[in-house]
């Protein structure tokens, strides 16, 4: 295991394209987050406090309006944290939602590898958890932050999970990568939902296969809004997404399973994710370019 996650550590840091003119980015390990700044102030802390079901980002602030374009806690579905992974219904636990007792995703350490520059870099380990039951996972987890124009922020999550045990997940739609927009720019508020292929808002995207999907809305005279891309080395890619107009989208595959799925103990699966904060429209700003620029594929 500590092997794979040197390899895997090395593989990045090689396949990371330079960042010629970007705007510099900083960040600081505090207590129980990682603060990152960009110019314009703070971007973003990734926090891993024990009293949470799972590590989170937030906020995540537009470039221009400085407020988070995600929310920390917001009716309905209090549990959704802004920016997060976890899992329900994972060998009988619950790494989303409920009681700390019913599962939760630990800190076990962080470490900041790049402080400060084109990017930010951390790393770090977290255990699966739940009393009186084993552990199904270890993750590690690589999170690259850059600053490439005034206009956008982005946040690179490379996520492995490691069995240590036999692990068995049924069909949940409380899973993977996920994002809960703040409500004022949600689709009930008029903001504007849209993936790859053009389609608008819960009604048409739920359940739709897509390379990435973006969210946003106007605030204070401005379009500000997150869009999340799926990797194509990502398993189901193009994964179906689960939408909802009051602001929460994700891509994962998992509700729409016909039978328990299986991983064995010891065989890793990792997720890539780029997560593209913007202010601009998604036209103007063009999310279709970042996500060939990013997957290598292209139309």
């Amino acid at each position: 295991m500590y092997f794979l996650q040197i390899a895997l550590a090395l593989f990045l840091i090689a396949s990371s394209a330079p960042l010629l003119h970007a705007e510099t980015v900083s960040a600081r390990l505090l207590d129980d987050r990682v603060q990152v700044s960009a110019p314009e102030g703070v971007f973003t802390e990734y926090s891993f406090l024990d009293s949470e079901k799972y590590p989170y980002f937030f906020p995540v602030n537009g470039p221009q309006s400085g407020e988070s374009v995600t929310t920390q806690t917001s009716e309905p579905y209090p549990h959704h944290h802004s920016l997060f992974f976890g899992c329900d219904r994972v060998s009988g636990g619950n790494y989303w939602q409920d009681s700390l007792e019913r599962g939760r995703i630990d800190s076990e350490w962080v470490t900041i590898i790049e402080s400060g520059g084109p990017r930010v870099v951390f790393t770090q380990s977290c255990l699966w958890v739940r009393p009186d039951a084993p552990s199904p996972f270890r993750d590690s987890r690589r999170v690259t932050i850059t600053a490439p124009s005034p206009a956008l922020r982005l946040i690179d999550f490379d996520v492995t999970l490691i069995p240590l045990i036999d692990v068995t997940i049924e069909k949940t739609n409380h899973s993977l990568f996920s994002a809960r927009v703040v409500p004022e720019l949600s689709v009930e508020r008029g903001g504007l939902m849209i993936n790859r292929e053009g389609l608008k808002g819960e009604k048409e995207t739920f359940g739709q296969p897509s390379g990435w999907i973006a969210y946003g809305g106007k605030r204070d005279g401005a379009f500000e809004g997150i869009a999340i891309l799926d990797n194509p080395a990502n398993i189901w890619h193009p994964s179906k997404w689960f939408t909802r107009d009051y602001g929460f989208f994700s891509p994962t595959n998992m509700n729409w399973i016909d039978e328990p799925w299986h991983i064995e103990r010891g065989h890793c699966l990792r997720f890539q994710y780029r997560v593209v904060v913007f202010t601009g429209s998604p036209d103007e700003v063009n999310i279709e370019k970042l996500y060939e620029a990013y997957s290598g594929d292209t139309k």
